[in-house]
């Protein structure tokens, strides 16, 4: 090496410096073929290696995880928004109810699967990136067969980096908590949420969590976010249960807003469904 070469560390050390505090190279590349969303992707998925990742702000804050809005883009090229989940540090998260959603989960490494058990520092680790991995996995799934759900580009670690549900200029689409729809509005969204339901169930699961605070409003589609904790209808004790409360949890919802709905036959209709 002549007196004039920078050794390639230190050049990469230099770029990312120059980036700033809110920009990071893309991860894209980095991440193992496993971890990256679908195929076909949309077109708006950016996965070029010269891309950077620029957070814009945060979008939700919770008890296990907080939202990121993220662009990225290349320089002078194509970009797109993201929303990043990103799980709590194992001394910073609060997963109260866990117990009862992972019950009959079980993880590939036997050294894992006995630390999360005892709840130990690792174990705890273990969990995030579990919470993580198990969010884009069944977003995967649901998005292969059609469910309007975000689209998940990536998983790295303890973040999920997913489609951005909301307007081009980073103004994310309303809760359906938030919404007055009109009728016709309300019963097209009602076979959405449904027909989501549906396709979790036909592959085993209940959301789990389902609200009109985990279900977004944009336009004419509704989508359905926050599947971490989907239950597994056969291995779980707890998933009949499970799957009722989301059933009325939505049936009040849409009642309250003036659909006639019924808890009892939509469970009934996911039961079969699923067996």
């Amino acid at each position: 090496m002549t007196t004039n070469q920078v050794p390639w560390d230190s050049t990469v050390g230099a770029l990312d410096a120059a980036l700033g505090p809110d920009r990071r190279w893309s991860t894209w590349g980095a991440v193992e073929r496993g971890a990256r969303g679908p195929e076909p992707r949309p077109d708006w998925v950016v996965t070029a290696d010269a891309a950077v990742d620029t957070e814009l702000g945060v979008l939700k804050t919770g008890k296990e995880a907080d939202v990121f809005l993220v662009e990225r883009g290349v320089p002078d090229g194509a970009s797109s928004l993201l929303a990043a989940k990103r799980y709590r540090s194992p001394d910073h998260r609060q997963f109260h109810r866990s117990s009862a959603y992972t019950e009959g989960r079980r993880v590939r490494r036997s050294r894992d699967q006995r630390a999360l058990d005892r709840g130990t520092a690792h174990g705890r680790s273990v969990a995030a990136g579990q919470w993580a991995r198990a969010e884009f996995e069944m977003l995967s799934s649901l998005w292969a067969q059609g469910a309007s759900v975000p689209y998940p580009v990536q998983v790295d670690g303890t973040e999920v980096l997913m489609e951005f549900v909301g307007s081009r200029d980073g103004v994310a689409a309303p809760r359906l908590a938030q919404t007055r729809p009109d009728g016709s509005t309300l019963s097209r969204w009602y076979e959405q949420v449904r027909a989501v339901m549906v396709v979790l169930a036909a592959d085993g699961f209940a959301h789990g969590d389902l609200s009109p605070y985990n279900v977004l409003a944009d336009g004419d589609r509704v989508v359905v976010i926050d599947v971490p904790q989907a239950v597994d209808l056969a291995a779980n004790p707890n998933a009949h249960d499970i799957l009722y409360r989301d059933c009325r949890t939505m049936g009040d919802w849409f009642r309250s807003r003036g659909l006639d709905v019924d808890d009892g036959e939509l469970f009934a209709d996911l039961l079969s469904r699923a067996w």
